[in-house]
């Protein structure tokens, strides 16, 4: 009896000290950590304000290939949401959604998990840093109230080595995901006019009639074999009783130190037919092919100015597609809306749609 009564009594201190400690304990933890990056701040302030990247560089995804995520709300800002669902008991059900957004300045997110605490939210502040404030200081805080849960206090012992070693991973992942995208300020491209912004256009299907060249880096040898390239496949469209549609488009193979490789391309359609019906049968010749291609949603974005800027153009577009969570596919092509020599002439601007697939 006496041996029970002493156990009771350990018990109760222990209770008791369990209870008074936990009391002592914070009812709220807060953790901050950084990351620098070379990226231009619209490269990391879309990407972050975006979800659809997010199982590109967050932890709180990981492991489980089987995991269920879905994407909700709007694109981006405010209120677009991922969510996911794993059989994995170290992931769960969970939720981040983006609470508030600053251009340039913040991007905080509410999150939903299984671990303790309740109000959890975390926000991406951004500095310049380095010399000239090149570089960008990214810096992630993370906040969780306790209250009054005493087994929630406790765990708040552990928050450092749990959610703060997957604040250093995930923001260590980001780093290395931004590194992918190009390092172009595309904002420039819509800065003037909202219209001639990047946008996305669903591409119905299309034949295009196709001669390729690869040529010496050089304006006038290039504008002359895009001309020479354009009479052929209008000799063959006038052969298999074609007609084009749209203007001439040029495909960039591959843009080398000396050698420039290229598609000289035209939209075609049987006369008066849907340009979306695939074409077959046709006789042509000089090298000239007859491409298809499918339905597809691509990044599109409006030009105007010299040939030479095209490449950069090409990148910027990449780069927005990218932090929007699109992958580029295909080869990026740009519609000459008016004419080829529009493009090579000094004093004159040449006026391009620039265009990307994207999945």
């Amino acid at each position: 009896m006496t041996r029970l009564l002493e156990i009771l009594i350990s018990l109760a201190i222990v209770a008791v000290l369990f209870t008074v400690v936990g009391f002592i304990l914070p009812s709220s933890r807060h953790l901050e950590n950084s990351v620098e990056t070379n990226r231009k701040m619209p490269i990391v302030f879309d990407t972050l304000n975006s979800v659809r990247r997010f199982k590109d560089w967050n932890p709180a995804v990981a492991g489980d290939p089987k995991i269920k995520i879905t994407l909700s709300g709007p694109e981006s800002g405010v209120g677009a949401r991922v969510s996911w669902d794993s059989e994995e008991k170290a992931l769960g059900q969970g939720s981040w959604t983006i609470s508030k957004s600053e251009p340039g300045k913040l991007v905080a997110y509410d999150i939903e998990d299984i671990d303790r605490g309740h109000n959890k939210r975390s926000e991406f502040t951004f500095t310049p840093t380095g010399k000239g404030g090149r570089n960008l200081q990214i810096t992630q805080t993370y906040d969780v109230d306790y209250g009054m849960n005493l087994l929630g206090r406790y765990s708040g012992l552990y928050v450092t080595s749990n959610v703060g070693e997957k604040m250093k991973l995930g923001l260590a992942s980001l780093s290395n995901m931004l590194a992918t995208i190009p390092n172009l300020d595309y904002t420039v491209l819509g800065k003037d006019d909202p219209a001639m912004a990047p946008k996305l256009v669903d591409r119905p299907g299309e034949n295009l009639l196709v001669l390729s060249a690869a040529v010496p880096l050089n304006q006038v040898t290039i504008q002359n074999q895009m001309k020479t390239n354009i009479e052929w496949i209008k000799k063959n469209i006038a052969a298999n009783g074609l007609e084009p549609v749209g203007p001439v488009r040029i495909i960039t193979n591959e843009y080398g130190s000396q050698i420039y490789s290229f598609d000289v391309a035209q939209q075609v359609r049987k006369a008066d037919a849907d340009p979306t019906v695939k074409l077959e049968g046709l006789k042509l010749a000089n090298s000239v092919e007859l491409l298809y291609n499918p339905p597809s949603r691509t990044a599109q974005v409006a030009f105007k100015g010299h040939m030479s800027n095209l490449q950069n153009v090409r990148d910027a577009l990449r780069a927005w597609a990218m932090t929007r969570g699109y992958e580029t596919t295909e080869r990026p092509y740009e519609i000459w809306k008016n004419g080829i020599d529009a493009g090579f002439a000094p004093g004159q601007e040449g006026e391009y749609d620039v265009v990307w697939a994207v999945k």
